[in-house]
C-alpha cells in the first residue's frame, strides 16, 4: 500500500480515530481536495463532486459497515489512482 494512500487517508481522518465515515470523506475532500490535487496527494480529476465522494466511500467499504479502514480505503485507491 503506497504512502500516497497513507497520506490520504490521515487528511481525510477528520477526527484522527484511525477510520473513515461516510461524512468524513465527503466533507474532507469537499474542503481539502483541492489543496491535496495541488500538493500531488491526489490527481486533479480525483476531486470530484458531493457524489464522486459518496462513490469513492461505497467502492471502498468492502465488508458494508459503513466504516472505512486503511486497509480497505487503500485497496481502492491504489487502484483507482495509479499508485
Amino acid at each position: 500500500m503506497s504512502d500516497k494512500a497513507r497520506t490520504l487517508f490521515d487528511a481525510l481522518d477528520l477526527d484522527h480515530d484511525g477510520s473513515l465515515t461516510r461524512t468524513e470523506v465527503i466533507s474532507a475532500l469537499r474542503s481539502k481536495g483541492p489543496t491535496l490535487a495541488a500538493q500531488g496527494v491526489i490527481p486533479m480529476w480525483g476531486v470530484g463532486d458531493v457524489d464522486d465522494s459518496a462513490a469513492l466511500f461505497d467502492a471502498c467499504d468492502q465488508n458494508g459497515d459503513k466504516l472505512l479502514s486503511f486497509e480497505e480505503f487503500a485497496a481502492v485507491v491504489d487502484r483507482r489512482f495509479g499508485w
